[in-house]
C-alpha cells in the first residue's frame, strides 16, 4: 500500500509539472498576443512595433500552438524547450522596445561619474 501511494506521489508530480509547464506556455504566448494586438496594458508597446515585428511574434506564437495541438502528451521539459524556443523569438524584439534606449543613458552617466573619482585618485 506505501508502495502504491510513492508509485502515485510520482506520477501526481509529473502531471503537476506538466500541467504548470503548459500553463505558464499558454500565459506567455497570450501575453504576445496581447501585445501585438494592443490590448490591455500593452497597447503603447504594440503601437511601437513594426509590422515585421509584429509578424515574427505571431508566426512564432501560430507555431507553439500548433505544435501544442500535434504533441497533446508532450512532457514537461518538451513544453518547456518550446517556450524558450518562442521566448527566444519574441524576448528580445519586446526588450529593444522597453529599454528604449534609456539603459544607455544611465549606463553612460555611470561611466563618467566613475572616470571622475578614478581621476581624483
Amino acid at each position: 500500500m506505501i508502495k502504491e501511494a510513492e508509485d502515485n506521489a510520482e506520477e501526481d508530480k509529473k502531471v503537476k509539472e506538466r500541467v504548470d509547464a503548459k500553463n505558464s506556455f499558454d500565459n506567455y504566448m497570450g501575453s504576445m498576443k496581447a501585445t501585438v494586438e494592443g490590448s490591455g496594458d500593452n497597447k503603447g508597446l504594440s503601437e511601437k512595433l513594426d509590422d515585421d515585428e509584429k509578424s515574427t511574434i505571431n508566426d512564432a506564437i501560430k507555431g507553439a500552438e500548433e505544435w501544442m495541438s500535434s504533441n497533446p502528451d508532450a512532457d514537461a521539459e518538451e513544453i518547456k524547450e518550446k517556450h524558450k524556443e518562442v521566448e527566444s523569438v519574441c524576448a528580445p524584439i519586446i526588450s529593444k522596445h522597453y529599454q528604449g534606449g534609456s539603459g544607455d543613458q544611465g549606463d553612460n552617466g555611470g561611466d563618467d561619474e566613475d572616470d571622475e573619482a578614478h581621476d581624483e585618485l
